[in-house]
C-alpha cells in the first residue's frame, strides 16, 4: 500500500455473533486494523465482542449503548477512523454475506483511485431470497432516476472503501438516513458531489446460519421515503445533473 494511504475496516454489529471471528481473522490475514461499533447488541453478542476485543490489538471498539441503526453505525465508525489517522476505510457487514477473498480487489482499486468512493456491486448465487432480489431492482430504477444515470450498478451492497475526509465531509453536511437506507442514500448523494465512483463485482451470499436485521415493512418505507427525499433534492440539482448528463454523452 502507498505510503501516503492507510486501511482501516469498519464493521457495524448487531447481535452478529456466528461470523464476527471469521471475518475478523480475514482483517488479521490482511493486516488490517478493525473499528467494531456495536451498535446495541444483547449480552451473549457483547460477551464475544469483548473477547476479541481482549484477544486481538488489531481492534478499537465503539459501543451504541441503544441500537441506533446500520447507518448510524457506520457514521460513527467512519468518524473515528478519521479521527484515528487513516486515510480510508473498508465497509463490510457482520452478517457473512461479503466474499472477503475480494479485499484485494478493492484495496487495489483503492490505490490506484485512492479519491473515489469503492463499491461493490454483488453477484448472487441461489441462496438469496427471491424478495430481497426482485426488490433491489425497484430501488435501482429510483437511484437512476435520482442520479438522471444508469451508472450506479448497485446501491445498497454494504462492501464499499470509503474516502475519509470525504466522506465524513459529507456526512456532517447532509443528512442521511441511519438505518438500512444509508448504504443507498450516501452513493447517490456522492455522486451528486461529483467526486469518482469506482465499481467492483464481489460475490454475495445468503449463508443459512446469517443474522439480518432487514425488516421487510418497516426497513422498506424507510428506503421507499428515502428516495422519495432524493427525488425532491435531484429536482433542485436539476440543472447540474442534466448538464452532467449531456456532457457524457
Amino acid at each position: 500500500m502507498s505510503g501516503d494511504l492507510s486501511l482501516c475496516a469498519v464493521i457495524p454489529v448487531f447481535n452478529h455473533s456466528e461470523w464476527l471471528s471469521t471475518i475478523i481473522d480475514q482483517f488479521k490475514r490482511n493486516d488490517i486494523a478493525v473499528i467494531i461499533v456495536d451498535d446495541g447488541s444483547d449480552a451473549s453478542c457483547r460477551i464475544l465482542i469483548d473477547a476479541l476485543v481482549e484477544k486481538n490489538r488489531c481492534i478499537r471498539l465503539e459501543r451504541h449503548e441503544i441500537n441506533q441503526g446500520k447507518g448510524a453505525a457506520i457514521k460513527t465508525a467512519l468518524r473515528v477512523a478519521l479521527e484515528q489517522g487513516f486515510t480510508h476505510a473498508l465497509q463490510v457487514d457482520a452478517d457473512g454475506q461479503h466474499a472477503l477473498d475480494d479485499i484485494s480487489k478493492f484495496v487495489t482499486a483503492m490505490e490506484k483511485n485512492p479519491k473515489s468512493l469503492i463499491a461493490g456491486y454483488p453477484c448472487y448465487d441461489d441462496s438469496i431470497p427471491r424478495h430481497r432480489y426482485y426488490g433491489r431492482y425497484a430501488s435501482h430504477i429510483w437511484v437512476w432516476i435520482n442520479t438522471l444515470s444508469c451508472s450506479i450498478i448497485d446501491s445498497m451492497c454494504g462492501f464499499r472503501i470509503y474516502p475519509l475526509a470525504q466522506s465524513v465531509e459529507l456526512i456532517s453536511r447532509e443528512k442521511m438516513g441511519n438505518r438500512m437506507d444509508f448504504d443507498g442514500e450516501f452513493i447517490v448523494r456522492w455522486f451528486w458531489t461529483g467526486q469518482p465512483i469506482e465499481q467492483i463485482s464481489t460475490r454475495v451470499i445468503y449463508p443459512p446460519d446469517g443474522v439480518s436485521h432487514f425488516r421487510l415493512f418497516s426497513d422498506n418505507r424507510l428506503i421507499a421515503w428515502m428516495h422519495t427525499r432524493l427525488f425532491f433534492g435531484m429536482l433542485l440539482r436539476l440543472p447540474r445533473l442534466l448538464k452532467r448528463m449531456w456532457a457524457s454523452q
